[in-house]
C-alpha cells in the first residue's frame, strides 16, 4: 500500500481535524483522488509523521483527523549547505529537488558574474516562493519530515562575506589537484559552493579561497552546475552523512 504524505504547517494533534486548501487539498482530491476514510499521514516539518484518515471532501477543502504522532525518519549527522549559483528554470529546480531528497540542510542561490539568470527583488521573491514548494514536493516524496532550509538568492560577494559557520568549506573547480572523494576527517558541518553554467570567474575563485574554500575536483569529466552539485553532494553523503 502506498503512503501519502502532504506538508501542512501549523499545530498537528492527534484527535484534531486539519483542513487542507489550496494545491494540497487539489493534490489530494484531484491528482490522488483519494476518497473518505484512506489513511494519509500530515507532516508540518518539525520531524514529526501525524497519521491520519480523510474525513470530508467538500469542494476545493479536505478534512483529515489526526490519529497519532510518531518519529519521522531523521536528519543527516551531516548537516550540508549548498550554495548554488543561480541555473536556468529547469536546472535550478532539479538541484532543488534532487539536493533536497539527498539530505540537504539548507539551500542558498547564489548570483554570480556568470549567472544567466538575472534577478531583481520581485523576481527573487517569486523565484524563492515556487524553490520552496520544489522542496516541500520532494520532502513528501522522499520521507523527510523536515524541511531544508531556501534562503533568498543572494550576490556572491554579499555571500562569502556574511557566512560565518564554522564548516568545512568546499568550492567544485574542474582540474583541482585534490579529489573530494579524497578529503579526511571527522566533519559535522560543510558548506559546498557550485558555480552556475559558466562557473566561477577566477575573481569569485579567488575570492571564495580568501574566504577558506577548498577547490576540489569531481574527476576528469567536465559536469554540467546540476550534475556537479549533486554528484558532489552524494560523495558527501555517502562519506560523512547517511547515504549508503
Amino acid at each position: 500500500m502506498r503512503l501519502i504524505r502532504v506538508y501542512t504547517p501549523g499545530d498537528l494533534r492527534a484527535g484534531s481535524t486539519v483542513r487542507l486548501e489550496g494545491s494540497a487539498a487539489t493534490h489530494v482530491a484531484r491528482v490522488l483522488r483519494l476518497r473518505g476514510g484512506d489513511p494519509i499521514t500530515l507532516f508540518n516539518g518539525d520531524g514529526w509523521e501525524h497519521p491520519g484518515t480523510v474525513s470530508t471532501i467538500r469542494g476545493d477543502a479536505v478534512d483529515v483527523e489526526v490519529t497519532g504522532r510518531v518519529a519521522g525518519l531523521g536528519e543527516s549527522p551531516l548537516a550540508l549547505t549548498l550554495a548554488q549559483g543561480v541555473a536556468r528554470g529547469e536546472r535550478m529546480d532539479l538541484v532543488m529537488q534532487k539536493a533536497t531528497e539527498l539530505g540537504v540542510a539548507r539551500i542558498v542561490p547564489v548570483l554570480t558574474e556568470r549567472c544567466v539568470v538575472k534577478l531583481d527583488e520581485r523576481q527573487g521573491r517569486r523565484k524563492l516562493a515556487h524553490w520552496q514548494a520544489v522542496t516541500v514536493a520532494a520532502c513528501e516524496q522522499s520521507g523527510r519530515s523536515c524541511l531544508p532550509v531556501v534562503e533568498a538568492p543572494v550576490r556572491i560577494d554579499q555571500w562569502l562575506v556574511r557566512e560565518t559557520l564554522p564548516a568545512r568549506r568546499l568550492t567544485l573547480a574542474p582540474g583541482a589537484a585534490t579529489s573530494l572523494r579524497e578529503l579526511g576527517g571527522d566533519w559535522r558541518e560543510a558548506v559546498l559552493l557550485v558555480g552556475p553554467e559558466g562557473g566561477l570567474t577566477d575573481g569569485e575563485r579567488a575570492a571564495a579561497a580568501a574566504a577558506g574554500y577548498q577547490a576540489c575536483s569531481l574527476g576528469r569529466r567536465v559536469l554540467r552546475t546540476e550534475t556537479a552539485a549533486l554528484v558532489a553532494l552524494a560523495v558527501l553523503q555517502a562519506a560523512h552523512g547517511d547515504l549508503g
